[in-house]
């Protein structure tokens, strides 16, 4: 099996980026009698499947750009995290992004090899006519059903409604023009649900070759459970909009192959409840048999020092004895697959900065929002006062300067946030950064020569999808929805009581920074806000932010109401930090001068980094549109299944808001 470990040394999790890593030979060189026969070969053919399908936790976005801080990078441009201003994301400045002449996301390249697999191996494997041990030949094959499951979630994401292939077809225009019906959201939604059940049927607990470098049964049931939640809630939260089959206004009930959709449950509240028990017992399976790892609250600070586990959990070398990593993604120094991950944690985050929204939505270690009165809150003219008898989560993964990075001689430390440097090596964009998927030893402290493991699938994901899905189901919590609660608060080092909490909050004062107090431009309840909470505290800078605004529909506001990224409080005590003994500061404001590198004053004492030069496109804030919850389809895959190009005779409808013609943007 080593060879097999090998190709799973470049899967991509988004670290870094090994497209070019197989010279695969095509399918057309392989023919049933020669190939997929016995078990090493269906081990080889599924696992050369993950650099292509397991790329990131990020295949919710064409537009989405790889960071070198990695899948701790992927939360940019959302509340948690931004970007350079210099390179705004298109999807938050309506107008800019428009509908492609080619290219997106309506492509099958990873669809076919999945169905060429399971069209060639299923009739051999109910034949008997495969050898090698039953076991693992099952497992291979429930691998590939996981595998189509994700790309199909993928799609689902950024497009919604997309044709249900099950098995490869002729490369001829009027088969692939036929085969282009979109089917409801729902109904993709469902197929996935069913390639995972089959996944959860044949795969083994514990991957064959013993380890975590290979799915196994409960990353299955694990994934399950985000699927459902994540349609579960779409439907929910936008439940009567375009957006949703069989609404007036949804675009596909002008074809006539949608003419007799109606929802399998019987209607879209049973659909809705559907989803959303589906989630429950998928979790259910993952939390109630999985530990959380232990937490033991210290930040190691020298080499003779107790080591934390949860800290490790997302940097170590070898992850496999962390009982929450479910799978995790190897890296190679003597095969030369390395990243740069630590390095980026060691400094600025490589010009992705924390939010301050992000950073006040953590509680005080006793279980009060930084509002309250009597909370103990220190204040934030300092970052140490940040950080002072918070949520050990921040206080944990929040950098402060002054603190040892790196174990090495001397020990090199956090210094004062440069927050003024056009290097995006350098720069610290919000003045917050994170060492989440640092490693102290200095060996890992070098750029492109890091070879620390990536997380790809945990556990704690199934505590927070059970504890949201009974929640949004019945609008209360059962027994283990309240124990999963307690056990993540417990392990974050807050107070336990959620209830405190859910009493102590004021939704008007979390608004300005949490988008998730919203769905559909409305508050949610107390309750709901601080699952939510719960839940982007738990997976900061884990790539869940964007999937999870888009599904709770948390971005109607800003469609009428422009929001602004802060960073730290630069104009308080810490400007200081930047004067020289001669009274000198590098820092400089004033919008239009083209070498600004800092917000004025005059707009907040906190840092606002979107607003240093007034010439950015985000200088006004993010801005929404409607369109913008999915992608829009490009307009050479309406020209390829039309007739006579006229593109109004193509199967596909378009996504709501969204023209066919390319190169404009949204209408309405």
């Amino acid at each position: 099996m080593k060879k097999y470990i090998i190709y799973l040394v470049c899967i991509i999790v988004g670290i870094i980026s090994c497209d070019d890593f197989l010279d695969k030979e095509p399918l057309s060189e392989f023919t049933p009698e020669q190939y997929l026969n016995e078990e090493t070969q269906l081990a080889a053919y599924t696992i050369a499947r993950y650099p292509d399908i397991l790329l990131t936790h990020t295949t919710y976005s064409s537009i989405s750009k790889v960071s070198g801080y990695g899948i701790f990078g992927q939360d940019m441009n959302t509340d948690n995290m931004t970007v350079v201003a210099a390179k705004p994301d298109t999807r938050f400045i309506p107008g800019q992004w428009r509908t492609a002449e080619s290219g997106g996301s309506w492509n099958f390249e990873f669809i076919y090899p999945c169905n060429y697999f399971l069209q060639d191996v299923l009739p051999k494997w109910r034949a008997g006519k495969i050898t090698g041990n039953a076991e693992n030949i099952n497992h291979y094959i429930g691998e590939m059903y996981f595998l189509r499951a994700y790309v199909y979630f993928s799609k689902l994401q950024v497009l919604g409604d997309f044709p249900i292939l099950k098995r490869t077809y002729p490369d001829e225009q009027e088969v692939l023009t036929s085969i282009s019906q979109r089917y409801p959201r729902n109904e993709v939604a469902r197929f996935i649900l069913s390639d995972l059940d089959s996944a959860i049927l044949l795969m083994k607990n514990v991957s064959p070759d013993g380890g975590k470098n290979r799915l196994s049964k409960n990353c299955a049931y694990l994934f399950k459970s985000r699927v459902a939640l994540y349609e579960g809630t779409w439907l929910k939260y936008f439940k009567g909009t375009a957006f949703v089959p069989g609404s007036p206004d949804w675009p596909g009930k002008n074809k006539v192959y949608n003419a007799n959709f109606s929802f399998p449950s019987g209607n879209i509240d049973a659909e809705i409840n559907f989803f959303l028990e589906a989630a429950m017992q998928a979790a259910k399976a993952v939390a109630d048999n999985v530990e959380l790892v232990k937490n033991t609250q210290q930040l190691q600070q020298s080499s003779t020092e107790q080591s934390n586990p949860y800290f490790n959990m997302f940097s170590d070398v070898d992850m496999s004895g962390y009982s929450e990593v479910l799978l995790w993604r190897q890296y190679d120094k003597g095969l030369g697959i390395m990243h740069s991950v630590p390095w980026c944690a060691q400094g600025g985050n490589l010009g992705i900065g924390t939010s301050r929204g992000m950073v006040e939505s953590f509680l005080m270690a006793n279980g009060l929002p930084i509002y309250v009165s009597g909370s103990g809150y220190a204040g934030d003219d300092y970052i140490s006062d940040v950080r002072s008898g918070r949520d050990n989560r921040l206080w944990l993964f929040l950098k402060d300067p002054g603190q040892v990075n790196v174990f090495s001689t001397p020990n090199i430390k956090e210094p004062y946030p440069v927050i003024y440097s056009n290097n995006v090596i350098d720069a610290y964009q919000t003045g917050y950064a994170l060492r989440k998927g640092g490693n102290f030893n200095e060996e890992q402290n070098k750029r492109d020569q890091c070879y620390t493991g990536c997380v790809v699938f945990r556990a704690a994901e199934a505590y927070l999808n059970y504890m949201e899905a009974c929640y949004e189901r019945y609008e209360n919590l059962d027994a283990d929805a309240q124990k999963h609660w307690k056990a993540i608060r417990t392990r974050g080092g807050v107070d336990p009581d959620y209830q405190k909490t859910i009493n102590n909050t004021d939704l008007s004062k979390e608004a300005p920074n949490d988008w998730g107090v919203y769905s559909g431009g409305n508050m949610v309840d107390a309750t709901l806000y601080n699952i939510r909470r719960e839940r982007r505290c738990e997976l900061m800078a884990e790539a869940f932010r964007y999937m999870d605004v888009r599904r709770w529909r948390s971005l109607d506001q800003l469609i009428s109401t422009p929001y602004h990224i802060e960073g730290f409080k630069l104009w308080g005590p810490m400007q200081n930090w930047y004067i020289d003994e001669e009274g000198n500061t590098p820092l400089i404001y004033g919008g239009d001068n083209s070498k600004s590198n800092v917000s004025d004053p005059a707009l907040g004492l906190y840092l606002r980094p979107n607003q240093v030069i007034k010439t950015s496109l985000i200088y006004n804030g993010y801005r929404w549109h409607m369109a913008h919850y999915l992608e829009p389809i490009d307009f050479e895959n309406f020209l390829n299944t039309s007739t006579d190009n006229d593109v109004s005779t193509s199967p596909i409808y378009q996504n709501p808001y969204w023209p066919t013609a390319a190169n404009q943007g949204p209408v309405n």
